[in-house]
């Protein structure tokens, strides 16, 4: 059999798989469509039945930023999480490390006790959260914000770390320190380089996580502009109205940095979620 009828036979199957992708991309993304279509409505067209409005509002984007805390609150947004992407890999690559590398007495016991803090749900300590904060007089502050976000997060990067430094073959860290250097040298030059693809995933599932909480950040902080973004578009909708223009605008400016950063190191991601399943 040719190429060219191999392409042939193959071709139907593919048009259907091709064809079933888009649909479904589609349905993904129309409710995006629609929260920037009515992020362009005027606010007389917000009931209007039409699909696309008469007239496209870009002010709503400019009234917003002018009008709200939204500035102030995309800065706290930025601020949590990026400390807390920075303060998790920080302490989950050397954790990640002597697990993978070292078989210590009670390594399953610690493993085991990274899994079980996933199964706490923040909302389940919030009181306490909320108590001891605010006897160190630490509500309404980035730091807060950054240590919660940060240890919720830190388990899940412990094991997909754990996970990626173990499939590395450790002969290539023993051939470095035969070469002259370290156990802090060849982590430094050679396992983080192999392990980039996991840092990479561990990096953008706990920036994504830490952009997107809501839940501490309406309890800890009280102050608008001391507020992360989630918790300022929720500002938006009162008690018997509900702005959808400027909730949409401000919605839209809220997905436009995550969108751009998993575009940008979405392959690294891929690789990173197989890092361990083949040996």
């Amino acid at each position: 059999m040719t190429g060219r009828q191999a392409a042939r036979k193959l071709r139907p199957r593919t048009l259907l798989v091709a064809a079933t992708a888009w649909l479904l991309a589609d349905v993904f993304l129309l409710p995006y469509l629609e929260m920037v279509v009515t992020a362009l409505r005027p606010a007389d067209e917000l009931r209007d039945p039409s699909y696309l409005p008469r007239h496209f509002a870009w002010s709503n984007f400019v009234d917003v930023w002018r009008d709200s805390t939204l500035g102030a609150n995309l800065r706290v947004t930025l601020l949590v999480a990026a400390g807390s992407t920075v303060l998790v890999l920080l302490v989950a690559l050397p954790a990640a490390y002597h697990t993978a590398r070292v078989r210590y007495r009670g390594r399953r016991l610690f493993l085991l006790l990274v899994l079980v803090t996933q199964m706490f749900q923040p909302t389940s300590l919030l009181v306490g959260l909320y108590r001891e904060f605010y006897q160190l007089s630490m509500l309404n502050s980035v730091w807060t914000l950054i240590l919660c976000n940060a240890a919720f997060n830190l388990a899940f990067a412990v094991w997909i770390l754990t996970a990626y430094i173990g499939s590395i073959p450790v002969e290539l860290e023993e051939a470095a320190m035969v070469d002259g250097l370290g156990r802090l040298g060849a982590l430094r030059r050679v396992v983080l380089p192999l392990a980039l693809p996991g840092v990479v995933t561990a990096l953008i599932f706990t920036f994504i996580a830490a952009w997107n909480e809501f839940v501490m950040g309406l309890t800890l902080t009280t102050a608008p502009e001391r507020q992360p973004l989630t918790v300022g578009i929720n500002g938006f909708i009162g008690n018997y109205t509900v702005e959808w223009n400027y909730l949409f605008a401000g919605s839209v400016v809220a997905i436009v940095p995550v969108v751009v950063l998993f575009a940008l190191i979405e392959r690294r991601v891929v690789s990173g979620l197989t890092a361990g399943s083949v040996k």
